[in-house]
């Protein structure tokens, strides 16, 4: 799958994930290959996700992350460190 993260000021990654949580506003959720299409919006958390170098994570202050055709793009307000 293709991970799109981006936010006002830059892209902070894009890439090929096998898989990927978000915090959902109804709860965390994950995504995985073949995921049916979704937009949902979401809180402050941890963004996580599996790339061939291994598990990588970030926090996002709230946003939006739609999902359609193995493609995820994640809008976030800001990327907390």
């Amino acid at each position: 799958m293709h991970l799109e993260i981006i936010t006002p000021d830059q892209k902070v990654f894009e890439g090929e994930v096998s898989e990927a949580t978000f915090p959902g506003a109804d709860g965390s959720f994950q995504v995985l290959k073949n995921h049916a299409a979704i937009i949902s919006a979401l809180v402050k958390g941890a963004v996580s996700y599996t790339t061939t170098e291994g598990q990588k994570s970030l926090i996002v202050d709230g946003g939006v992350v739609e999902v359609n055709d193995n493609k995820i793009i994640v809008l976030a307000e800001k990327v907390v460190n």
